[in-house]
């Protein structure tokens, strides 16, 4: 059994994006069946094995789930069977697992998605900011807006 890696969330109506955290993994197996399964497999730096296996609250389509592999994580598209907002990730109404945790980053109400949905289409996975070689932390782009706010 391996170790489970943090494993961030987030949704619109349509899809469910997951970012695996796992710099430099290896050996990256992802796979998505329609009943609602979701599997990943990687080998850490250090050669140890990661894995966990999740079943989402609905059914998703496979031929929409798409992965991209950046050098610090794992984005993963899952594409939703039906459109409409998930009230939790997993099926299973106990607390999720500790590794599993909200990505604020992405995150988007069900109200506020309208609004949004002008920000790309399936390559908004893809992060972009200012700074390419950015540290990785994105909660850091939204301070200087404060401080314009906070100068007025």
């Amino acid at each position: 059994m391996g170790r489970h890696p943090e494993v961030l969330w987030a949704q619109r109506s349509g899809k469910v994006y997951l970012t695996v955290s796992l710099p430099d993994a290896k050996d990256i197996s992802v796979k998505c069946e329609a009943e609602g399964f979701f599997s990943f497999s990687a080998v850490g730096v250090s050669g140890e094995p990661f894995n966990f296996t999740l079943q989402f609250y609905g059914n998703i389509a496979p031929e929409g789930c798409k992965t991209k592999t950046g050098l610090r994580n794992i984005l993963c598209s899952i594409q939703k069977e039906e459109k409409g907002w998930w009230k939790r990730l997993l099926r299973s109404e106990e607390k999720p697992a500790p590794y599993i945790k909200v990505d604020w980053n992405k995150w988007c109400d069900e109200d506020d998605e309208e609004s949004d949905s002008n920000l790309g289409s399936d390559d908004d996975i893809v992060y972009t900011g200012e700074n390419e070689d950015s540290s990785g932390d994105e909660g850091m782009l939204y301070l200087p807006d404060l401080e314009k706010v906070r100068g007025k």
